[in-house]
């Protein structure tokens, strides 16, 4: 019999690609997968773990510590082999912390309970250290760092001419996280490309698909990647597209953020639009043969260290 695992499962936003992501990897390392339902079911209802009264079963939790929010909930934490729960800093520097996007809003009675869970491996895909280790000051259990990663499984790009006209590609929302900061970052970017010569496949919140998405960033020459405005200010994380571009394309340019060059240190990356433009007019004037090398290294190093089975992996072994 296969291990259980019960994973939640997102209807929408960058929670649904993330977990989904979490879902596939699961199942490709060989454990059967079960959904917890959305976050709003998951505090009044536990039918999902079967009959939450004699947890005879053997299984793994993977859930939001947010979405133990009552007492009951933490049953299901409390008797898995091992309950993987994403925390969120109950501070935030200003001006974000004052919006809930940031922050945890778990009672601390149970973060308390949470403590105490022996099985609970507390985690995060931010950049845990002691410049930012206070934000989180009410979770006494060591929160451990698992970046985002590339999911290999459901990205399964496909051949496009049309997209091979694109020198470089975009593919992102606007993300107002309360503050609206990334519009004005994006359309800086895009005004200094506009003008560049270069012919840019650049899309914001224009729905592409799933597979338009996955295709379009596959068959550009190259990819421009674009953080929030907390990211590049703090540092702590970098976004889902980071691996997404480089699984997906191999060549990347970004604005400067501090995780992504700490794992990605090749990376070319700066918070001038205009030396993006120069970055990318590099990056493409290579020698063919040498700016293909420099793709095939890139997708070579996501596909074995930065898949989301990787992660698992690495969680496994805490």
């Amino acid at each position: 019999m296969k291990p259980q695992v019960y994973c939640v499962n997102y209807a929408g936003h960058a929670g649904k690609w993330i977990y989904d992501g979490y879902r596939g990897a699961w199942e490709k390392l060989g454990y059967d997968v079960g959904a917890t339902p959305s976050n709003k079911e998951f505090d009044s209802s536990m039918a999902w773990l079967g009959t939450p009264t004699d947890f005879n079963e053997d299984y793994y939790l993977m859930v939001p510590a947010a979405m133990m929010i009552r007492e009951d909930t933490l049953i299901a934490a409390q008797h898995a082999r091992k309950s993987f729960l994403f925390v969120q800093p109950q501070t935030f520097p200003h001006p974000w912390g004052s919006h809930p996007n940031f922050t945890c809003n778990i009672k601390q009675h149970l973060i308390d309970a949470i403590n105490e869970i022996e099985s609970a491996v507390l985690w995060t895909f931010a950049d845990v250290n002691e410049e930012n280790q206070h934000f989180y000051s009410g979770w006494n259990k060591k929160i451990h760092t698992f970046p985002l990663a590339f999911d290999s499984i459901n990205y399964q790009p496909e051949s496009v001419d049309k997209y091979k006209q694109f020198d470089i590609s975009f593919v992102g929302g606007w993300a107002d996280n309360g503050f609206n900061e990334k519009r004005k970052i994006i359309l800086d970017i895009f005004r200094e490309f506009k003008d560049s010569g270069l012919k840019c496949g650049f899309f914001v919140n224009k729905n592409l698909t799933h597979q338009q998405e996955c295709n379009l960033l596959a068959n550009s020459k190259m990819t421009l990647n674009i953080h929030d405005a907390y990211q590049r200010v703090l540092g702590f994380d970098t976004n889902e597209r980071t691996f997404k571009s480089l699984g997906l394309n191999g060549l990347m340019i970004s604005d400067s953020v501090t995780h992504l060059s700490k794992l990605f240190p090749e990376i070319k990356t700066s918070l001038d639009p205009k030396e993006l433009v120069t970055l990318a007019k590099e990056v493409l004037s290579l020698p063919e043969d040498d700016r293909e090398e420099l793709r095939q290294r890139n997708k070579d190093d996501i596909l074995k260290n930065h898949c989301y089975t990787n992660r698992i992996q690495e969680m496994l072994k805490v």
